[in-house]
């Protein structure tokens, strides 16, 4: 039986086996807890363990550095040799790579590369799955039904590159959905945290508030398709900017394929894209939102450079105070466009300078809006206006003059967030969120509630 490597040993061990010209080697131990439920009661949980090893190789030829990129998981000693000379003959085998860079050099070891990775294990709901149990409790005299899931990963990614790098990272990430239903399933609502340790959720105050859009529900209100005032809660904002970041490359955008092109080539940078002064941006170091603070890229593609492996990343605005300041690009997109190397960050963050929390922006409204719960099954129309569309689920309720006073039904919805953000009237107090649509890729954001006054809702869907 072949002995286990502790992660640094292993992405050192690849690193002499190496035979080509430049080796990245990317160890990603990964550990998860979760819990899961349904009709007010546990239904399982469970611990999981696992490995698994990014090895890029790169060759230079006359025609340019080639790359090949392999991947496998539960890697032991005796895998490497196998591993790496796999990943050499994929790079042999290619072409040269359109985004072939110097791989990165230069970079300050992290202290803890050699220590053990960071492991997350059924305590991390020690306070968490007795608080869930009274809420249980709640709900069943209160003649609901609670469903949902908890789950908490922890993942060390150990960096080794030929030109000296060895970085490493713990990303912890935790998600929390509850969703309650009345006991006919006529009337459903949903709320979600993102969170790093469980220490910040209150199952109890998520309760509270899914009783009460219940109540809101027990009257029902018909609206037809139309254009409505609506307050787009933090969770469907995140989803709306998270698809506008992912689709903000400069490459794309420099050659007329996106929102941000201008028409004979360009981009829209330095234009004023919303007139509240919004700042939109990303942060690794964000209190609370803290992600990766250098490049962890296991392929190449749009948005992401293998060569680029071990950048530092530092604080960016995509927008500032309402004007569109960066668009994202790598080592070699940026050397395309001109533009200022600005790799993706895997967090984002909307700042309006608004105070007021989402029940105060409902207290506030004058005449009729719609409330939301959140956005799902989000696909894009048109990229050249980053045209969405969407459903509303788990809850639409109808707002007269500062009141809710009813459950309305569900819309197909049809909007572009960039349009959005030069729409919207009001943005109230920004808060840690989690995404309904993008929470399995993207969970950590803080975004403000936003008022636009004519959100199109393109037609009437069914279901609760």
């Amino acid at each position: 039986m072949s002995r286990v490597s502790k992660p640094y040993e292993i992405v050192e061990r690849a690193l002499e086996l190496s035979t080509t010209d430049g080796l990245v080697v990317i160890a990603d131990e990964h550990s998860s807890a979760n819990l899961r439920w349904a009709g007010n009661a546990l239904t399982t949980n469970g611990v999981t363990r696992g490995r698994t090893l990014t090895v890029i190789a790169t060759v230079d030829g006359v025609e340019g550095t080639a790359s090949g990129v392999v991947s496998r998981s539960a890697v032991t000693t005796d895998d490497l040799e196998p591993l790496v000379r796999a990943a050499e003959a994929a790079a042999r085998g290619a072409g040269p790579a359109e985004d072939a860079q110097p791989l990165v050099s230069g970079v300050p070891a992290s202290p803890d590369f050699t220590d053990a990775p960071a492991e997350t294990g059924s305590e991390v709901f020690a306070d968490f799955a007795p608080a869930l149990g009274d809420a249980f409790g709640r709900a069943r005299s209160g003649g609901r039904e609670l469903y949902g899931f908890a789950n908490h990963e922890l993942t060390s990614t150990y960096v080794g590159t030929s030109t000296g790098l060895r970085l490493r990272h713990d990303q912890p990430n935790g998600t929390l959905e509850l969703n309650a239903k009345s006991p006919d399933r006529t009337r459903s609502a949903w709320a979600g945290r993102a969170t790093r340790d469980f220490k910040d959720v209150d199952p109890a105050a998520m309760d509270a508030e899914l009783a009460q859009r219940l109540r809101w529900a027990e009257r029902r209100v018909e609206l037809p398709a139309g254009r409505y005032e609506t307050l787009l809660p933090p969770t469907a904002v995140a989803d709306l900017l998270i698809y506008q970041l992912w689709s903000s490359t400069a490459r794309d955008a420099v050659e007329g394929r996106t929102v941000f092109s201008t028409p004979g080539g360009g981009t829209r940078l330095g234009e004023q894209l919303a007139p509240l002064p919004l700042t939109l941006r990303s942060d690794p170091h964000a209190p609370g939102l803290e992600s990766a603070p250098f490049v962890i890229a296991h392929s190449s593609g749009d948005s992401g450079s293998v060569f680029d492996n071990g950048l530092p990343l530092a604080p960016t605005d995509w927008v500032r105070d309402g004007k569109l300041e960066r668009l994202t690009t790598t080592r070699h997109s940026a050397g395309l466009t001109g533009l200022p190397v600005a790799p993706g960050i895997d967090n984002l963050l909307l700042e309006g300078g608004g105070e007021k929390s989402l029940e105060e922006m409902v207290a506030a409204t004058t005449g009729r809006a719609l409330l939301l719960t959140c956005l799902w099954y989000i696909r894009e129309v048109d990229p050249a206006t980053l045209l969405l569309t969407g459903l509303t689920r788990d809850g639409v309720y109808l707002v007269e003059d500062g009141e809710v006073v009813g459950g309305v039904n569900n819309f197909r919805f049809n909007e572009s967030p960039v349009d959005l953000l030069s729409r919207a009237s009001e943005a109230g107090r920004t808060e840690k969120t989690l995404p309904r649509e993008w929470g399995d890729w993207f969970t950590r954001a803080a975004m403000p509630a936003l008022r636009i006054p004519d959100f199109n809702m393109s037609s009437v869907s069914p279901g609760v």
